[in-house]
């Protein structure tokens, strides 16, 4: 009997894609965003590609798979993933990682995944950033599950349960990875820290215990590591704006310049470090510890695993340097590295446009995401 209760969250069914292709293929907004990512290919031709595809890893393969690579080989000096920490590595995995970019952080890791002749991941993904209809329909062709948003409380309990089960049921029956970010929305200073939320989430689809529950889902701790974030000036610019404007908020033209900011500025290298599966960990907790304090404790593991496997850049010594005003870690890079990195500073506080620009307090921001991922790093090491 097939299972119903997933249907408006779930990615689609490969047997559902030919009605959905022809959908898309019938909508001008498509048209013109397949036609803006793969410039010189006509429309006949993306359309023709899209009805040879019968799955949804046919479609990854033929379509995303070239287009991250490009923002890869263009946007970055370098993408990488170490994942030599699971030993298993045909069992499916609940990736949980930091959270740097809204599209590239899932894209980049199923690329990776692909190449290491591995599935890709279903990915979980915020309904808010799903604006027009052609996107909703896309990220489900490209095995995404919906995360709602903007319910009421009753609502919202609901809609956690469901995607519960339907995350348990993608990893226990399916033997399906997923990628969740450990927070809803980005650190927007870095200092990344698991949502208690996200793994209460966890714990209510499945069978026994709490910890019982979360081993089921094979929680997999990732690193992502960006040498530089393209959206950083972005985010300083809205720390001021929610400083100096009461109930200040993002509108859907901020979300797209995110994007859209995300996936064509200048990243550095980028590396993807997956750690072991902490269901040993989640072994040696106590079934009777209050519910608060396990979630707690195991938000605590994942932080630690993240923050431990961070790839720490020259950039990130310099910040850290700065922002202190010493020369702590002076040795960890030059004195070119360091000049590189104001000159970097400047470039993009000169790209924030507000009135009533604050440039120390904008600058200290800035310092500041770039140290916090240091500072977390050397905690978790000691």
């Amino acid at each position: 009997m097939k299972i119903t209760e997933f249907d408006d969250i779930r990615p689609y069914h490969d047997e559902e894609l030919p009605a959905i292709f022809e959908e898309l293929i019938a909508d001008p907004a498509f048209q013109a965003a397949a036609c803006s990512s793969m410039p010189g290919m006509p429309f006949e031709a993306i359309a023709a590609e899209m009805r040879t595809c019968k799955t949804k890893l046919d479609f990854q393969k033929k379509f995303c798979y070239g287009i991250l690579w490009k923002i890869a080989h263009d946007h970055t000096d370098g993408l990488t993933l170490d994942h030599s920490a699971l030993t298993d590595k045909k069992r499916a995995y609940t990736y949980i990682s930091n959270h740097r970019d809204i599209i590239l952080d899932s894209g980049f890791l199923s690329i990776l995944l692909l190449d290491e002749s591995l599935d890709t991941v279903e990915i979980a993904i915020g309904d808010n950033l799903l604006i027009y209809p052609w996107i909703k329909k896309l990220v489900r062709i490209n095995k995404s599950f919906i995360v709602q948003r903007a319910l009421s409380m009753r609502q919202m309990l609901e809609s956690s349960a469901r995607m519960s089960r339907y995350m348990h049921y993608s990893i226990k029956e399916k033997k399906q990875s997923v990628w969740i970010a450990q927070r809803e929305g980005r650190a927007k200073d870095a200092n990344d820290r698991t949502q208690d939320s996200v793994l209460k989430m966890l714990a209510i689809g499945g069978e026994g215990s709490l910890i019982e529950r979360l081993k089921e889902m094979h929680i997999t701790p990732l690193s992502i590591s960006y040498e530089y974030d393209p959206c950083d000036y972005l985010k300083a610019q809205e720390f001021q704006l929610k400083r100096d404007i009461e109930d200040y908020k993002k509108t859907t033209a901020d979300d797209l310049l995110n994007m859209k900011t995300g996936l064509f500025g200048y990243k550095g290298r980028v590396h993807f470090q997956a750690t072991e599966c902490i269901n040993e960990e989640l072994s040696l907790l106590s079934s009777d510890m209050p519910k608060p304090e396990l979630f707690a404790s195991v938000s605590a593991i994942i932080d630690k695993k993240i923050h431990a496997n961070y790839r720490i850049y020259p950039c990130n010594y310099v910040a850290h340097d700065l922002l202190n005003a010493n020369h702590e870690f002076a040795s960890h890079y030059t004195s070119a590295e360091k000049e590189h990195f104001e000159s970097y500073l400047d470039q993009q506080l000169n790209r924030i446009e507000i009135s009533g620009k604050d440039v120390a307090f904008l600058r200290d921001k800035l310092l500041l995401m770039y140290a916090n991922p240091l500072t977390n790093y050397l905690t978790a090491c000691q």
